[in-house]
């Protein structure tokens, strides 16, 4: 395909030239031109070059190459420069690319050879070989300059620039870290360092330019970068886990403790935790300009902790989550609901992924986690996000049992513990998403036969007010449709319950007496 993209504009331009010069050429041969010499041939006639009538041209072929080479440099560098100032870094990787190295050697070539061919020429001979070698090199370098000025735009494409990011530091760390040779493992960690710091920077831009997809695309290019990473993480030199000299001073590590950057080495997670921290630096920036960007971050953070989990990494699957936690409450203390909504989307689809690969520890952990920050939303009087938090532990409770996963029980616990005492009006609708949550939770244990489960539920729910626990009935009861009325991310009605659940309310209700 690239090399399409270089060959048919060539054929169609040289083409054309080379039909129309032959047209006009055979036509002078034959009928404009004088008669040819006996036998000769249109070609024999062309090549049959006069010593003293052919060296202007020959010299002028260096100096059209020469001209085309000052044409092609004067439009690149305005790109590269138009395109530094926005992005850092792409001087470098422009000059590091062979093609872009490949095009300007070859003018640089041709202009030399040209050179020297204006001064090969005598009165009795001419290099007619080496004559049409450099014509030859002279119209390449005239065809060429189109499709080098395409190559030129889409390698400065943003989008592009960002998956060549993550592509050469891909393929660099997975070269350095798999090498036993010191000096090369060393020499890749501040690469790989800088290549998230540059995708961080592109990021930031186009959060200041309000560029969503490009913004979207460098974050996903962490996120693809270090997924990678882990791909061949377990083969890696032990030495590659060492936080080395060139980048020990960078800031992110300079402002850590000494033991936290022992731990790190320790648990193997140096460059997880600096990608990571990069999406914690972005998110802050994002949280006012670009919320979708947060939402991405936390959807690729899941990956991440996925991919882990994949990988059987405990110790990046708990940074993931407590990455999440702290995207949580950088939400919470900007009071954005929206936000915290969707994190804690994602939160609990990791959770329900570590359910899914057994790993109920941390399923357990992060379930406590998102107890705490329900508690902490209640007491900031954000009762829609605490009503989010009862019912995503809820659907993890339910999606525990259904897996055959002991573990419910356990988070059963810490869900029951979720509601406190009502201290203010404020949090009237924090209490009763709280009841609605366990209301439901009760009715689908109801309906699969966990009566012991569902009789936990009641006997917590017994001291409640019974005109709080009216209303919540009759609200749950009025809810006939699966979509919520308004379009939202997670498109299902928190209040909707299946009929089948529905119908067991009445039961319930009635083991509250």
């Amino acid at each position: 395909m690239g090399l399409r993209l270089w060959l048919v504009p060539m054929a169609i331009l040289g083409g054309i030239a080379l039909v129309a010069f032959a047209g006009v050429y055979l036509l002078d041969h034959a009928v404009t031109g004088g008669a040819p010499g006996p036998g000769e041939s249109a070609m024999g006639r062309y090549v049959r070059f006069e010593p003293g009538l052919i060296s202007d041209a020959v010299a002028g072929l260096a100096a059209m190459t020469a001209a085309v080479l000052g044409i092609v440099i004067t439009v690149v560098s305005l790109l590269v420069q138009l395109t530094s100032a926005r992005y850092t870094g792409v001087a470098q990787m422009f000059l590091r690319d062979r093609t872009n190295v490949s095009v300007m050697a070859y003018y640089v070539v041709t202009c030399v050879v040209g050179v020297a061919l204006s001064l090969s020429l005598h009165s009795d001979f001419v290099p007619r070989a080496a004559v049409l070698t450099m014509m030859f090199a002279c119209a390449l370098g005239l065809v060429i300059m189109l499709p080098y000025f395409a190559y030129v735009f889409r390698f400065l494409e943003p989008v592009n620039l960002v998956a060549r990011i993550e592509a050469e530091a891909a393929a660099d760390v997975r070269e350095a870290a798999t090498a036993r040779d010191q000096q090369t493992i060393s020499n890749a960690q501040q690469p790989a360092v800088a290549a998230l710091e540059e995708l961080t920077d592109i990021t930031s831009n186009s959060i200041s330019g309000k560029d969503k997809i490009i913004a979207s695309r460098a974050v996903d290019a962490i996120k693809d970068f270090i997924v990678a990473y882990l791909g061949v993480k377990n083969r890696a030199d032990e030495r590659w886990f060492k936080i080395g000299d060139g980048i020990r001073d960078n800031p992110d590590f300079v402002a850590m403790d000494p033991e936290s950057l022992r731990v790190l080495e320790a648990d193997k997670t140096w460059l997880e935790w600096k990608a990571l921290r990069q999406y914690l630096g972005i998110y802050a920036e994002a949280q006012n300009n670009m919320p979708d960007i947060n939402y991405l971050i936390a959807i690729d953070t899941r990956y991440v902790g996925e991919a882990a989990l994949a990988k059987n990494d405990q110790h990046v699957l708990e940074l993931a989550f407590r990455f999440m936690n702290s995207y949580l409450r950088a939400a919470l203390n900007a009071r954005a609901v929206r936000t915290a909504y969707n994190v804690l989307n994602q939160y609990r689809l990791l959770v329900e992924s570590m359910i899914r690969g057994g790993a109920d520890d941390m399923a357990i952990e992060g379930v406590r986690h998102m107890i705490y920050y329900g508690r902490t939303s209640y007491d900031m009087q954000l009762g829609f996000v605490t009503e989010t938090v009862a019912y995503d532990v809820s659907a993890l409770c339910e999606f525990a049992h259904a897996q055959k996963r002991d573990v419910d029980a356990r988070m059963l616990e810490m869900f029951l513990d979720l509601d406190q005492p009502l201290r203010m009006k404020k949090q009237e609708s924090g209490l009763q998403g709280i009841r609605k949550a366990q209301l439901k939770l009760a009715c689908y244990y109801l309906v699969v036969g966990a009566i012991d489960r569902a009789e936990k539920i009641a006997a917590d729910m017994k001291g409640e007010d019974r005109g709080r626990l009216e209303s919540i009935r009759e609200q749950l009861t009025k809810v006939e449709s699966k979509e919520f009325w308004e379009i939202i991310d997670r498109g299902r009605n928190f209040e909707y319950m299946p009929p089948k659940q529905k119908e067991q309310m009445e039961r319930f209700f009635g083991m509250l007496a």
